[in-house]
């Protein structure tokens, strides 16, 4: 076929990963029957890079590209007496994809294959097209929107971004999505827009010459051969000048000490390792000879660890340049079994014209959780490198964004086998350029203490559930309370005895303590020997297991839970009526009892159809601290909410702080304050039986029967009356008969 005259260029960068016995090596490139031979790298530890980066070679190669030859690389050290054994090979095959389009002065590259130092606009870690926003707390030229601004900050945390981006409305608390964060969902060398990161040097594996490795077995590298190629043809016009020659601004290639900052967020999908079918993982981080990481900070009982952790650590690159990030499982007893690790070069990161080693946020801001952390403000650091690559000016925009990439773990003892995923990003600051901005606080968040006092004062209307021996239906009515998840905590008033009317008068305090996270608006739950998944998984609780030595953390709803009872003395108390408060979303009370209905923790009905459903009103007990007024109980019947009582209560919420300087007693105990609780004014009839019978018969008997008592009695005195009445009437009748005293009169006066 045809043939073309075209100049390679070569850029040979350096070398890295040799063994320690190499010396002073260099670099063959051979194509086309052409030797391009490397200057020899005086000091290996010292400086791994070329002396001199760029070459060209001018090679007669055939225009079909199926038949062009490979670029072989041959990597030789020199030792005494001229000997130069070879200590590394390479082969380069499909060198069309190092084709590109001549251009000339002052015209863009061509889209295939583009300039290292130009920008691609689309991309999200572009450097020269980022401009943030400037917002900061000085000058006072804007002085609303910084308020604002500030308002906003003071609520949303790094985290709020981080929910917003992976979608969770509910953690993200964020009114505004201003400062946006890029999850990738794998690594940023797997990002097709970013090339690998390897746009300025690729990274070329090296391989032991004349080695075979065993069968189904992949050869081991040696080490590597960081470089790149471009390939274009010459102008067959002689009198048109050749295309310029690449490579001709690039960085230092002095090795450079820098400031790693490595952010671990959380890991998920990760093995399990333990007995109880989790795991307890903790991070080491290694750079050269250093390594981050304790074992006693390790996340217990956990599959998806959040870490929320930031490890600082100075390396010289390229000399350190492959950082390693591990997860590792706690043992009681060491050796700790390895989960899985990721590597990340370090070098291409900062060698990328993506900004790879420090993304850029859309706005600036000197203070909160979006705290500019580079060490050039923004023009500065674009101006910096648009300097540095031999590019014009950049050009300003306002887009923009951080990035979390997505990073998959693997393990030596199984090769290509994933072991889960960790969410992270590393910032690398070159010493050069002074210090670095402060570190991101990705700490996870922190449960504030509160404690919620809650009164009973008053029930009414509460479902009858005993017959007394008089056939009346009454109940013994006491209150329990717990907040959901924390069943321990259970509190119940004392028994207001022979409720006939369902009311029932108490004066009873309820005190629950719990943790709670404000930006979630969930209350943390620690919990002893239970395996349960992580915290951002929505799968239900595991099975308890006895070896266990840590506590898992569970997150529910601030819930309180009220349910109204029937005592009962030789059977099983009856359940009359629940009330479920979720203190985030508390239902107005009603301030009367007649006005008291299931309406607001029912279907919201409305008595207007055309209008639609009325949404009942609700508030927030976390930001109005004090709520009072009467709440419906309901029952279960047919599947439908009844309601079964109502129950007058006062809810106040306190942080631990105002708990300690107003302390109160459970129930009516000491310290009875805040307020205090008098003894309840119950009717007379509200008694035990057995503590006055006659009492009991008056309440129970007289009060609903004095109608057919009191005709009883007289129809009982009429009755006794007759009696007396016959009893009395033939004695009555034979002394008329007889007459005794008249006889005895005659008889006395015949007498002289």
């Amino acid at each position: 076929g045809d043939s073309r005259w075209v100049p390679p260029q070569v850029l040979a960068w350096g070398l890295r990963g040799l063994r320690g016995s190499v010396r002073a090596p260099s670099l063959e490139v051979q194509c086309g029957g052409q030797t391009l031979r490397t200057p020899t790298i005086a000091d290996l530890a010292t400086n791994p890079n070329f002396p001199i980066n760029a070459f060209l070679l001018t090679l007669h190669l055939p225009a079909e590209e199926e038949y062009v030859p490979p670029i072989r690389l041959r990597v030789l050290d020199t030792r005494d007496f001229g000997y130069r054994p070879e200590v590394g090979q390479a082969c380069v095959r499909g060198l069309g994809r190092y084709c590109c389009q001549p251009h000339g002065e002052g015209q863009p590259p061509s889209p295939r294959t583009p300039l290292p130092g130009s920008v691609s606009p689309s991309s999200p870690l572009c450097s020269l097209q980022v401009l943030p926003r400037i917002t900061t707390k000085k000058g006072a030229a804007d002085k609303a929107v910084e308020e604002e601004e500030d308002e906003d900050e003071d609520e949303d945390d790094w985290w709020s971004k981080f929910y917003a981006a992976m979608g969770d409305k509910a953690k993200s608390r964020r009114g505004k999505n201003r400062d946006r964060l890029k999850i990738y969902s794998c690594e940023l060398e797997a990002v097709p827009e970013f090339e690998g990161l390897q746009d300025f040097c690729q990274t070329f594996p090296l391989y032991q010459p004349g080695g075979h490795p065993a069968a189904g077995e992949d050869p081991v590298p040696v080490g590597e051969f960081k470089g790149l190629f471009h390939i274009y043809p010459l102008p067959e016009d002689p009198g048109v000048p050749p295309p310029p020659r690449r490579f001709q601004q690039l960085p230092p290639s002095q090795p450079q000490k820098c400031l790693v900052r490595v952010y671990v967020v959380r890991a998920f999908d990760l093995p399990p390792r333990d007995r109880n079918g989790l795991c307890d993982p903790y991070i080491r981080v290694s750079l050269g000879t250093k390594t981050l990481g304790q074992r006693d900070q390790y996340v217990p009982n956990t599959l998806e660890p959040v870490f929320g952790r930031l490890f600082e650590v100075t390396g010289t690159i390229p000399l350190e340049k492959d950082l390693r990030v591990s997860l590792l499982d706690y043992d009681l007893l060491p050796p700790d079994q390895e989960i899985g690790t990721t590597t990340i070069d370090l070098e291409n990161r900062l060698l990328s014209r993506f900004r790879a080693h420090c993304g850029l946020p859309t706005l600036y801001r000197t203070t909160g959780p979006g705290c500019w952390r580079d060490q050039l403000p923004p023009s500065r650091a674009l101006e910096h490198f648009a300097r540095v690559r031999g590019l014009p000016a950049p050009e300003f925009s306002a887009e923009g964004t951080a990035h979390l990439e997505t990073r998959t773990l693997y393990n030596s003892t199984q090769p290509g086998l994933e072991q889960g995923k960790v969410q992270m990003w590393v910032d690398v600051f070159p010493a050069s350029l002074g210090p670095p901005g402060p570190p991101v606080d990705i700490t996870p968040r922190k449960p504030q203490r509160y404690e919620l006092r809650c009164v009973v004062w008053n029930t009414r209307d509460v479902d009858l559930g005993d017959t007394n021996l008089a056939g009346q239906r009454m109940s013994d009515i006491y209150v329990t309370g717990w907040l959901d998840g924390l069943e321990e905590q259970r509190q119940r008033t004392d028994v207001h005895y022979r409720s006939l009317q369902g009311d029932g008068s108490f004066n009873w305090r309820f005190v629950f303590s719990f943790e709670y996270l404000a930006a979630e608006q969930l209350c943390v739950l620690p919990r002893k020997a239970r395996g349960t998944p992580g915290p951002l998984s929505p799968s239900p609780p595991r099975q308890e297991h006895f070896w266990s030595l840590d506590e898992t953390v569970l997150k529910v709803p601030p819930k309180l839970i009220l349910q109204v009872w029937d005592n009962d003395k030789f059977s099983a108390d009856d359940f009359l009526g629940v009330l479920e408060l979720e203190l985030t979303k508390l239902p107005q009370p009603a301030q009367r009892p007649q006005t008291c209905t299931p309406t607001p923790q029912g279907t919201p009905q409305s008595p207007w159809p055309w209008r639609g459903a009325r949404v009942p009103p609700q508030l927030s007990l976390f930001r109005q601290k004090r709520a009072k007024g009467w709440w419906p109980c309901t029952v279960q019947e047919g599947g439908k909410r009844r309601l079964s009582g109502k129950l007058e209560l006062t809810l106040e919420l306190l942080t631990a702080k105002e708990a300690e300087e107003r302390p109160a007693g459970k129930g009516r105990e000491d310290p009875n304050m805040y307020p205090t609780l008098p003894a309840p004014m119950r009717p007379e009839w509200s008694f035990l039986w057995l503590q006055a019978p006659l009492r009991g018969l008056r309440h129970g008997i007289w009060r609903q029967h004095r109608c057919r008592i009191s005709l009883g009695l007289a129809l009982l005195l009429l009755l006794a009356l007759l009696l007396a009445f016959v009893y009395a009437a033939p004695g009555y009748l034979a002394m008329k008969l007889v007459n005794p005293l008249e006889s005895l009169h005659l008889a006395g006066g015949e007498q002289p």
